[in-house]
């Protein structure tokens, strides 16, 4: 959904949606039988990714705490980057690049394709730990699992097909390692830590930016930290940001208590309370406990496949990256020439499985 201010009627819908998996409306109509009014559901069943954008500083809170939040860098490095991009794509090359595109998407899509809809068993689960600081942890929670099951999920051809009968049935899964928690970790800071923060990523950058001003300007007057002052207008005019969205921010901070306003001739002006918490800037998920001491052989005795067996078919580990084969359900080969992956269409399909999808 592009602009989530589109969707804020439909908000409601959505939150039940992710949470419920299911959807549900009754509508009236007429029978095309008897011609009476009669009551139609009408039901629309997930599971669904979601994906919103948007500008806008203020997002629905129970919306907001059902998603994975990412930012845009709104850096000038960034934005040079871009520049230089888009001059770029004016060229030739940059029109061939342009022409690639798809193909290269294309070759994305297929890829995942080749991964098959497998159970995923976390031998490490009740090692883990999460923060329970507040009640919405308990959503965050399930996006951390969900996470690192979606890791190992991308690894499957470098995983072992297991395989245990339950109830007289087989049941083949793949199991999380060491590493894959390790990942997710890293994910999880950049991601969930940007999505704990207590002030959007925007907000965040302009509190830094104010600390680097207030910093310079004790040193330039040899005062201290809580004597300078700054007014609406010096902050405008040395970060050229505009004045509604200065504006916008600055109220965030001084709601925060991040700030303090000081009434200064006929203006206002503005006093850092921030103890520089976080002023590297990078995001970070407390809480979350590091796998370098978890030993595989530890499990020997509560591993699933005790109760099972292992199954014939299965890989064995490769390392970081997919060797050439093919799983054994794909129907496809490589197509040498183009790059790409061809394969059976409706095969295909039977076996894609979301890869990116938003946490209920």
């Amino acid at each position: 959904m592009v602009e989530e201010r589109g969707a804020e009627r439909a908000a409601y819908a959505l939150k039940l949606l992710q949470s419920e998996g299911e959807l549900s409306i009754a509508s009236t109509g007429k029978d095309a039988a008897t011609g009476r009014l009669v009551t139609h559901e009408y039901r629309v069943r997930g599971p669904v990714a979601i994906l919103l954008t948007t500008t806008a500083v203020d997002v629905d809170e129970e919306l907001l705490n059902r998603c994975l939040v990412l930012s845009v860098d709104e850096e000038r490095a960034q934005t040079r980057a871009i520049h230089e991009r888009q001059r770029q794509a004016e060229t030739l090359p940059g029109l061939l690049r342009t022409r690639d595109r798809e193909r290269v998407m294309r070759l994305h899509r297929n890829a995942q394709r080749l991964l098959r809809p497998l159970c995923v068993v976390n031998p490490y689960a009740e090692r883990l730990t999460f923060s329970d600081a507040r009640t919405r942890m308990r959503r965050d929670h399930m996006k951390y699992l969900t996470l690192i099951r979606a890791v190992t999920l991308l690894h499957q051809h470098q995983r072992e097909l297991r395989t245990v009968v339950h109830q007289g049935e087989p049941l083949t899964y793949i199991e999380v390692t060491a590493d894959d928690i390790r990942v997710a970790n890293r994910l999880a800071h950049e991601v969930l830590g940007r999505s704990l923060d207590e002030l959007p990523p925007q907000t965040r950058r302009l509190l830094q930016l104010l600390d680097e001003m207030v910093a310079a300007a004790g040193e330039r007057e040899a005062m201290a930290r809580s004597d300078v002052r700054l007014t609406r207008r010096e902050i405008r005019e040395a970060l050229g940001w505009g004045d509604t969205q200065l504006k916008c921010h600055l109220a965030r901070l001084v709601e925060m208590e991040h700030l303090l306003v000081h009434r200064v001739g006929r203006g206002f002006a503005y006093e850092l309370l921030w103890d520089g918490q976080g002023r590297d800037g990078s995001p970070f998920l407390a809480g979350l406990i590091d796998p370098e001491g978890f030993d595989v052989h530890a499990y020997d005795s509560d591993r699933s496949e005790a109760n099972g067996e292992r199954s014939g078919s299965g890989r064995a580990s490769v390392g970081p990256r997919s060797g050439g084969g093919r799983p054994p359900h794909s129907a496809g080969k490589a197509n040498g020439h183009q790059g790409e992956l061809a394969m059976d269409a409706g095969r295909a399909r039977e076996s894609t499985v979301p890869v990116a999808a938003v946490a209920g």
